[in-house]
């Protein structure tokens, strides 16, 4: 067989790319469907309009890895059907008020943000099973303080034990405290949560589910016990998930909590939501850190013994930002 040559006949170009620039225009979306995040899984984001109308969509690629809570007002665009297999896109996420966030240790310490665009903290500790920590409230606490949230403590499970003797630790605070038991009656609580939005936090085991299913009626969340062992609660509630209230408002109850860290935590705002105090701390020392010899807190304490509670109560919220996160 003939071997065959080649010359520049047989050669093919192949035609040149267009040259024309990338538009680094991108729509506006002004038509977008503004939408409050219900529900955040696996990459799904559950949404309702302001006519209550749910929509399931997903995160634009423009956004990035920006992350979005359930909470977060969004702009929708797609299919807003809603439809079984319908899927619309988040293509804008408007400006947060304010966010719960915490810092969490895993090797390299990261905030993660649970919630955004929250009016009411409602921090669950109970009686006894699992025991309340201090520790645990009053840095929840800072965190409502620092993003001018305002705070709720509840205590559950009074029926088991008295809850005075963990309460005397919150007395002197600017705190609204409620306590329940099994079967009692939560009205004076519905109310306080009514056409508003309030966020739940608490360590696993502490009722908080059980508490849910009671304000919001039926059974949203699952319900579980402690465990026998650690002492500890078992997570029923693997997502945060906001649910409407019979009497307007939302609710975002979220997952039991093991560690609450506060290195994001701004200082001067915890301090200005002791207003009573704003003007003795103005006059510590350069770098004062609220417990030390020379701070202006202890000679006011002196004159005035009945502010001892009060203060002892922000330098602990203070220390909070440091202890261990647990």
């Amino acid at each position: 067989m003939a071997r065959r040559h080649f010359d520049e006949r047989d050669a093919r170009s192949r035609p040149p790319r267009s040259t024309r620039p990338r538009s680094k225009e991108r729509p506006d979306h002004a038509d977008a469907q503004i939408a409050m995040v219900i529900n955040v899984e696996r990459g799904r984001y559950l949404c309702i309009t302001a006519d209550n109308h749910e929509v399931s969509a997903m995160k634009a690629r423009e956004l990035g890895k920006n992350s979005i809570v359930v909470g977060d007002q969004v702009g929708l665009v797609g299919d807003l059907s809603g439809n079984e297999g319908s899927l619309a896109r988040i293509v804008r996420v408007l400006e947060r008020k304010n966010s719960l966030t915490r810092t969490i240790d895993v090797g390299e310490r990261f905030e993660k943000t649970i919630a955004a665009n929250v009016d009411q903290m409602v921090i669950v500790a109970s009686v006894i099973d699992p025991e309340p920590r201090t520790g645990f409230i009053d840095r929840c606490l800072a965190v409502a303080y620092d993003q001018g949230i305002l705070p709720i403590l509840v205590m559950t499970k009074s029926d088991l034990g008295d809850p005075e003797k963990f309460l005397v630790n919150y007395r002197s605070l600017d705190l609204t405290i409620f306590v329940t038991r099994k079967g009692g009656d939560i009205g004076q609580l519905s109310d306080a949560l009514s056409n508003r939005t309030s966020v739940m936090i608490g360590h696993s085991g502490v009722g908080k589910s059980t508490l849910v299913n009671a304000i919001v009626g039926g059974n949203s969340r699952r319900t579980g016990d402690v465990n026998l062992v650690t002492g500890r609660g078992r997570h029923t509630s693997s997502s945060a998930i906001a649910l409407r209230l019979p009497s307007q408002g939302w609710i975002i109850d979220t997952p039991g909590v093991r560690s609450f860290g506060l290195e994001h935590v701004d200082v001067g705002r915890i301090i200005a939501s002791f207003t009573d105090l704003g003007e003795v701390v103005a006059r510590c020392p350069k770098n004062c850190s609220h417990d030390e010899i020379d701070c202006a807190l202890n000679d006011y304490v002196k004159r005035t013994p009945e502010s001892a509670e009060r203060i002892a109560s922000l330098r602990r919220v203070l220390a909070s930002r440091l202890q261990p996160i647990t």
